[in-house]
């Protein structure tokens, strides 16, 4: 079950799930960088969604804390596969905050502004009413609620996340534009690149110090995935103006999940803590892009 064990002995121990995706990477990095004692797990090793096998792991393992970045992310996918959507965004949830109630651990669970529906004018509070337009948005809200049943938790919600790692509007943008002349990205759904290694600091943060609650978490700065990928374009070193603006219902074919046109998030509860916050994205996708060409 076990992918990587820090050494040390010292620290906290903890417990990652969803270790082999953007966020579990970056997540089981900065805790083992502190010295923490982490046990990072793939879907392979252990299955959110198979209660006995979060049981035993958790009883076995008896983490402080238990961080979980495992979920069921194909937006589109989940329209035709709620039951899919919902087993790994919210039973699974459910699974880990029983097992975590049971042995005191502190559960950490990952959200997104999908939550929302984007028809707010301003950016997103902490404690602006939820209301998904997406089975994966209600999912993940679902998955929210099944975490507040365990007596210690915290979620912390972030948007259009990015790495160097895996599948992500970064590597997605740097391929498409080495097979095409002209891209076309939208320029009415505006939120906040958020870089995975940025991230994982807050998490770690919150995670380690059990602090309570419900945060958002993102980069600093808001753009329209036109603007980012003109951005990605130059931080390459390639000419911005190969991007062209379109509206969403240009999209052709459309994307069957709603996405919430402004998903930009505030970062209210950490700032309003004297808690540090990520700093501006731009910095994080000179990062990415280097790291990826």
């Amino acid at each position: 079950m076990v992918v990587g064990t820090a050494a040390g002995g010292h620290g906290v121990k903890a417990l990652v799930t969803g270790a082999a995706g953007q966020v579990g990477i970056e997540v089981t990095r900065a805790l083992e960088a502190r010295g923490h004692d982490v046990t990072a797990t793939t879907r392979e090793r252990l299955d959110i969604t198979n209660r006995d096998a979060v049981g035993a792991a958790v009883d076995t393992l008896r983490p402080e804390v238990i961080i979980n970045a495992a979920a069921y992310t194909a937006v589109d996918a989940a329209e035709g596969d709620p039951d899919g959507a919902y087993a790994g965004n919210a039973l699974g949830v459910r699974h880990l905050a029983e097992a975590a109630t049971r042995v005191g651990a502190h559960l950490v669970q990952l959200s997104t502004d999908y939550v929302f529906d984007g028809t707010k004018d301003t950016p997103y509070l902490e404690w602006d009413p939820p209301n998904p337009a997406s089975v994966y948005g209600a999912s993940k809200l679902a998955g929210e609620h099944e975490a507040q049943a365990a007596p210690s938790w915290t979620v912390v919600r972030t948007s259009w996340v990015c790495s160097a790692h895996g599948s992500n509007m970064v590597r997605t943008i740097l391929t498409v534009a080495d097979r095409q002349q002209e891209l076309a990205f939208v320029d009415d759904q505006r939120g906040c690149p958020t870089f995975a290694d940025d991230l994982s600091e807050v998490v770690v943060r919150l995670a380690v110090d059990r602090r309570p609650g419900l945060y958002h978490a993102t980069n600093e700065g808001a753009v329209s995935w036109y603007e980012f990928a003109q951005a990605v374009l130059t931080a390459s070193g390639d000419d911005p103006n190969r991007v062209r603006p379109i509206a969403t219902s240009d999209l052709d074919p459309p994307r069957p999940a709603p996405r919430p046109a402004n998903s930009v998030l505030d970062n209210a509860a950490l700032r309003l803590a004297g808690l540090p916050t990520a700093p501006p994205w731009d910095a994080a996708l000179a990062r990415a892009v280097a790291a990826l060409t």
